[in-house]
């Protein structure tokens, strides 16, 4: 069952949580797992997405500063084509009305569907048993698939299906929480609507920024019926008659079209597309699943023996992550995926520190993919950077879709300026794991030394080396600081791989690479200055308790009252002003550990290890950020016991709904960290520029992992068990690999 996520409870408190739970996605469209049947009675945020299909919507402020966003983007929710209503005789079918057994919804991972069976009986006894399933395909990225089987028990007698194409829909709110949308609800409007033959068309378009989507719908049954269609209440309503006298099959297709990525014609590509795939099966679709799952789980999947409760956790997030990385250059991941509404559908630099490596070490080309979103938005961030007063680089956005800053919060979004470094972090780990020299000439080169620049504006030289005033790091409960350790070590290492790569490209590319330097006007003066900047970057140290402090405030403040904190008073964002959270050391995430994890060489263990120690008592873990990176650097400092408890806490986060906001969405970052918790944290693994490094440990609550990785067009199987590890090279030509600090020559069939 490691498989398969199963629920036996048709609670009505449970449907907002299993409807992020059970949701389906392919990168480009996403359906939250709504009943089919469901009523407007019912609380329920019943949600369709396309990733990157936003509508522009205005920033209102009381008292508005120069440079602050004028305009955020708004992921929509969109033409609803779930509803598929089910009478007998006039007796809706609804878990909420009758006598309901043997029910269970199970989401099957390997062959990625959905599935909800039961055993019902009406209140006038009509029994019969039903099973709906749904799929979002991964082979053809536009098709939502619904299938209905009506078996009947005791009632031989009319059957009357109801199926909607809804375009009446709007956005959820909760203006209690932050994280959820606060307003601008209803921002699609209907544009058209057509009914043909044997389908039906809605279209829709954005209030603001104008971008149309289209829905092609036909729902069919396999029996002889008598078929009536209306539109009225800006939904077109199918009313399918029949005669259940024997099993009867009901298939709604449902093709979802965006002009960002298909252009005008919309209709004309949904009746190409639609030809192809009306000729295909349910079942079809499912082994079309079944197939890229198995190619997908044959890289990533991790397994452990020993506790089956965590291996379907990680399974289960690694399936939401592929539903929701975005899979073109309009695209990336937003926090909460494809599953739900939570932060407006944004994208945040979660994703090159928390989801990329999954795909780093796995399916690079995916993770060049998101890299490349990037560069798209390069643009946008080139005009941020001016707005915020720099002539020269880029400053890229905290919260985005289209590439330009959506949040009005300055002191937690355009002071993070480490997101630079994030960005350029990661295409300098792409560039080590996959040696793409075209990517780093013709994309990644332009990033890195555009954000080099930046830090070289907002940093300044005192007698104690260089120095970046007025940021905010990883962690919000603390924000615009001087000195932050996260990103002048982050921005330190940007800095030295803008050198590094100009080093490189010069030597490999001269030609062309003298191109790109004259499109940026970067001079060799510059260059050293990055040298310069780097080499003499200040890093906060205390020497009496051997950490480096957040900034250069963080240890002259009181320690947050812990003791006193009622429980129900977490997250403290949402009960305590955020000045007073300032005013302490407290965190709300790794920060200052953070950076250890990722530039580890950058000091001593020792320091390393009072660091974890010190801030792992300030901090709450008010982010789902924490637990994986807390997990991670317990492992390297040999808390094994620590590691795992973090680890279990980060694998089962939205199973067991830890946040108690999984409603609003899946915890994408989070789900990344489940499986860098066992990559990097369990088994020790680091990318160095000089090859791979891995240093293997185990707790003592599992039995065995074992994981697959793609490194330099090799792949590399890793197993450990409580006395042996064993590496396989199972592809790709012989390398020498670092193991516990020891070279270690790796062949095939060693």
């Amino acid at each position: 069952m490691t498989w398969k996520i199963v629920s036996n409870q048709h609670d009505k408190k449970r449907l907002l949580l299993e409807e992020s739970l059970f949701a389906l996605g392919n990168g480009y469209l996403g359906v939250r797992g709504n009943l089919e049947e469901a009523s407007n009675e019912l609380c329920q945020i019943r949600g369709t997405y396309i990733n990157g299909f936003y509508d522009d919507v205005e920033i209102p402020y009381a008292e508005k500063g120069y440079g602050y966003p004028e305009t955020s983007q708004k992921m929509l929710n969109l033409i609803d084509a779930q509803t598929l209503k089910i009478f007998l005789g006039e007796e809706l079918i609804t878990i909420f009305n009758g006598d309901v057994k043997d029910y269970q919804r199970i989401l099957n991972i390997k062959k990625g569907y959905l599935a909800r069976r039961f055993h019902y009986t009406t209140p006038l006894g009509k029994e019969v048993v039903i099973t709906f399933k749904r799929l979002v395909s991964f082979t053809y990225q536009s098709l939502f698939c619904q299938e209905v089987e009506v078996k009947p028990l005791n009632y031989f007698g009319p059957i009357k299906i109801i199926s909607e194409l809804n375009g009446d829909v709007e956005n959820y709110v909760d203006k209690s929480d932050p994280r959820v949308a606060q307003g601008h609800s209803k921002r699609l409007l209907i544009n058209c609507q057509r009914q043909f033959a044997d389908f039906e068309v809605l279209e829709s378009i954005t209030e603001q920024s104008k971008l149309r989507v289209l829905v092609l719908s036909q729902t069919s049954i396999d029996h002889k019926h008598q078929k009536q269609v209306k539109f009225t209440d800006k939904r077109f309503i199918s009313e399918i008659r029949s005669t259940l006298d024997q099993k009867i099959t009901i298939t709604k297709y449902n093709l979802y079209y965006d002009s960002i990525r298909y252009g005008v014609n919309l209709l004309n590509k949904a009746i190409a597309d639609f030809k192809i795939i009306k000729k295909l099966k349910f079942n079809q679709l499912i082994a079309s699943q079944e197939s890229y799952l198995n190619d997908y789980f044959s890289l990533c999947d991790i397994k452990i023996t020993g506790n089956a409760d965590l291996q379907i956790g990680i399974r289960f997030n690694l399936f939401h992550i592929i539903q929701g990385v975005g899979k073109d250059q309009f695209s990336n991941i937003a926090a909460k995926g494809l599953s739900g509404e939570g932060y407006e559908g944004h994208y945040f630099w979660d994703t090159e520190i928390f989801i990329f490596p999954v795909f780093l070490l796995t399916k690079p080309d995916l993770a060049r993919n998101l890299l490349l979103y990037r560069y798209h938005t390069l643009d946008y961030a080139r005009k941020r950077a001016r707005e915020l007063g720099h002539k020269k680089g880029a400053a890229f956005p905290w919260r985005t879709i289209k590439g330009t800053e959506c949040s009005s919060f300055f002191p937690a979004s355009s002071a993070q300026y480490h997101i630079n470094a994030d960005i350029s972090y990661s295409i300098i780990q792409y560039y080590l794991v996959t040696k793409d020299d075209d990517f780093l000439l013709n994309y990644g080169a332009e990033i890195i030394f555009e954000t080099a620049r930046l830090f070289i504006d907002i940093g300044h030289y005192l007698e104690n080396g260089f120095n970046i005033y007025g940021v905010t790091g990883p962690d919000e409960y603390t924000a615009i600081v001087n000195n932050n350790y996260y990103t002048n070590v982050m921005a330190k290492y940007n800095l030295h791989w803008a050198v590094k790569t100009y080093q490189i490209l010069l030597e490999k590319h001269g030609k062309k690479f003298t191109k790109l330097l004259e499109k940026l006007e970067l001079t060799s003066t510059e260059i050293a200055e990055f040298k310069k900047a780097s080499k003499n970057m200040y890093l906060p140290y205390d020497k009496a308790l051997d950490i480096n402090p957040q900034d250069d405030s963080f240890l002259g403040k009181p320690p947050w009252d812990f003791a006193n904190t009622p429980e129900n008073k977490y997250p403290l964002l949402l009960n305590y002003h955020l000045l007073t959270i300032y005013r302490h050391q407290v965190c709300k995430q790794a920060d200052t550990v953070l950076a250890h994890f990722l530039l580890e060489d950058e000091i001593d263990i020792s320091t390393i290890r009072n660091s974890y120690n010190y801030y792992e008592t300030v901090t709450t873990h008010d982010s789902s950020l924490s637990s994986c990176i807390f997990s991670i650097m317990a492992m390297k400092i040999g808390e094994i016991d620590k590691a795992y408890e973090y680890f279990s806490e980060t694998a089962r986060m939205d199973l067991d709904n830890t946040h108690k906001n999984t409603k609003d969405g899946l915890h994408m970052a989070n789900m990344g960290g489940t499986y860098m918790a066992i990559v990097y944290g369990f088994a020790g693994l680091r990318i160095k520029e000089a090859t791979l490094s891995i240093a293997p440990k185990i707790p003592k609550q599992i039995e065995s992992y074992s994981f697959t990785i793609n490194y330099q067009k090799r792949l590399i199987k890793i197993f450990k068990n409580q006395a042996t590890c064993k590496l396989e090279l199972l592809s790709g030509e012989e390398i020498k690999i670092i193991v516990d600090g020891k070279y270690l020559l790796l062949k095939k069939n060693q």
